[in-house]
């Protein structure tokens, strides 16, 4: 969603609970909607400089991240050993 979409829901969700007519429940995800939908946008304008003025912000090249495949097997793991035993609950 872009910013004027979320600032669109955001002021849709303040005029739902400006009527005070939504019953208990509703008014409380309304609540959770505005509250949310704050911090996002709260989230954009602070990362918003940083991010155009940044070379992180060009599309990522073929040399990103990529798959790597591990051939050992889970169980041929060693384990310390310690030199003493652990008694088991029978």
């Amino acid at each position: 969603m872009t910013r004027a979409e979320l600032q669109r829901v955001l002021d849709w969700a303040n005029e739902k609970l400006a009527t005070g007519a939504e019953p208990p429940w509703a008014w409380y995800q309304y609540m959770k909607l505005r509250e949310t939908l704050e911090a996002i946008l709260t989230g954009l304008e602070a990362t918003s400089p940083q991010t155009e003025s940044s070379p992180q912000s060009e599309a990522p090249s073929a040399g990103g991240l990529r798959l790597v495949v591990s051939n050992t097997q889970a169980d041929s793991a060693q384990h310390p050993q310690f030199g003493f035993q652990v008694p088991l609950p029978m």
